[in-house]
């Protein structure tokens, strides 16, 4: 509709950012995306260029300015991207050096160190996290013990959302979930833990402010906004880590429904008016209000282990490479001949950064599309220990929404509802970019509240059943892939 009013999201993901528009209504409009790369210089380390970015995030948001044209009224941006990933600043605000992005493992001796420092247990208590290679704090120690030029030359450490946010406004801030993500939080009480700091030896002006999730963070500066042919004062709002954002979009607003935000790295998140005991179980504050909390576990690689078959098999991964892939997986019998796939294929995991990928049972009766099946019902049973763990103390998962790229595959969508037992939805177009647009509403007063929110911007399309028939032989593979799992530990171990 000409002239209608429009909210966008800049995504600053793993494989690039892009900025997505929506009417008001939630309709989606248009997006652009623009890439960057992945660099892995050593084993367990991974890291992309900070400056692509911002310069990614702001040629994106540009061009789909340009290409809304007349079609649309601006009326805020929000952002959203990958985290825990940071990036050294110096006194001008540019980068001192690579951003580290979540899936860097190389600070697990710092995250050694915090937990024996102050105890898993009153770290979770205190920030919702047990800290690991994976937060930002470790990585921050990391730089501080390996890279000391680097670190004092830092006048503040930021995530990707922050970075763009701060060149799209010029204000350093941070929302509740993406500091959340850091382990320096304090949950409760949605600053940081000034006690923590202390006793880590860092200072919180070296962070940027913590504010809502929903709240203004500044208005898009006067050259950017000519720029990009926008009226002056168009707010910038603060936004949340692309998990959280994704659960947001997906109507995951109480307890019940489980969010899945299916994209290189895959995350699940539940909501819960209390923190969890659970020490596996991550928390961040509500991005919708003043109470309430949003959990999280993840898997590291889930699409992009897709990617890896795509291009394995088919030589690339355009659309018809993925059509060929899921063909083949729907043309292989549940269980795949036997095989039992752990893809953890990204130099280890989350919570465990020393775990490898693993594959038992193969043969010559194998081809690619028993070896595609497996790697997606390997996922897939993944994702039912991550359910798993969240439903320990607290209330089952009654359903898992389903948002990105590997929402798209009907057939894996069917194997996770059957590998799981419960039904699987799939969420019309991206969450995390509906979710991030929702925030912008909310700070610019479009809606009223979080409910108006979702009612216009969730959208299910589909919904696949767990088979009974599949039910026991699914559970005896969830069996041989817990073993597997803990074979692997074990020889790691030793």
């Amino acid at each position: 509709m000409p002239g209608a009013d429009v909210l966008i999201a800049v995504d600053v993901g793993t494989s690039g950012a892009r900025a997505s528009a929506f009417e008001v209504s939630g309709a989606p409009l248009d997006e652009v995306r623009r890439p960057y790369p992945t660099y892995l210089p050593a084993e367990g380390w991974a890291e992309q260029d900070a400056r692509r970015w911002r310069s990614a995030a702001l040629s994106a948001l540009g061009a789909l300015v340009r290409a809304l044209g007349p079609r649309g009224r601006v009326r805020a941006v929000a952002v959203t991207g990958q985290c825990p990933s940071v990036v050294p600043l110096d006194r001008r605000d540019r980068p001192l050096g690579p951003g580290l992005i979540y899936r860097d493992n190389r600070a697990t001796a710092e995250a050694d160190w915090m937990r024996e420092k102050f105890g898993d247990a009153g770290l979770h208590e205190l920030t919702g996290h047990v800290p690991a290679a994976f937060h930002v704090a470790a990585k921050i120690l990391w730089l501080r013990a390996h890279q000391p030029e680097v670190f004092a030359e830092t006048r503040r450490f930021v995530q990707p959302t922050d970075y763009v946010a701060l060149g799209l406004t010029g204000n350093a801030t941070t929302d509740w979930s993406m500091a959340a993500a850091t382990a320096l939080l304090d949950l409760r009480a949605r600053d940081w833990a000034p006690e923590l700091l202390a006793g880590l030896g860092l200072d919180a002006s070296a962070l940027p402010a913590v504010v809502p999730s929903w709240s203004v963070a500044g208005e898009i500066r006067p050259a950017l906004a000519r720029r990009f042919g926008l009226p002056a004062g168009v707010p910038v709002v603060a936004g949340a880590g692309d998990s959280i954002a994704c659960a947001l979009g997906a109507g995951v607003t109480a307890a019940g429904p489980v969010s899945e935000m299916a994209g290189s790295s895959s995350c699940f998140n539940s909501v819960v008016a209390e923190p969890l005991p659970d020490l596996d179980v991550t928390h961040s504050p509500s991005i919708t209000g003043p109470r309430g909390y949003v959990t999280e576990v993840g898997i590291n690689t889930t699409g992009e282990a897709v990617d890896w078959l795509a291009e394995l098999f088919y030589g690339g991964t355009r659309r018809a490479d993925y059509a060929r892939l899921e063909q083949a997986v729907a043309g292989s019998p549940p269980g795949a001949g036997g095989l039992v796939f752990a893809p953890v294929l990204g130099d280890g995991e989350r919570d465990d950064p020393a775990l490898r990928g693993a594959v038992t049972g193969l043969s010559l009766r194998h081809d690619r599309g028993a070896v595609a099946r497996a790697a997606l019902e390997g996922i897939a049973c993944g994702i039912r220990s991550r359910l798993t763990t969240l439903g320990r103390t607290s209330a089952p998962a009654t359903e898992l929404r389903v948002s990105g790229g590997g929402a798209g595959m009907a057939v894996w969508n069917q194997i996770k509802a059957d590998v799981t037992g419960i039904p699987v939805v799939r969420v019309a177009g991206d969450s995390t970019a509906a979710g991030a647009a929702m925030l912008a509403g909310l700070g610019a007063g479009v809606y009223r509240d979080a409910a108006e929110a979702v009612s216009a911007g969730y959208r299910p399309l589909g919904r696949a059943e767990p088979d009974p028939a599949h039910r026991a032989l699914y559970d005896d593979l969830y069996e041989r892939y817990q073993a597997l799992l803990g074979s692997r530990v074990a020889r790691m171990e030793a």
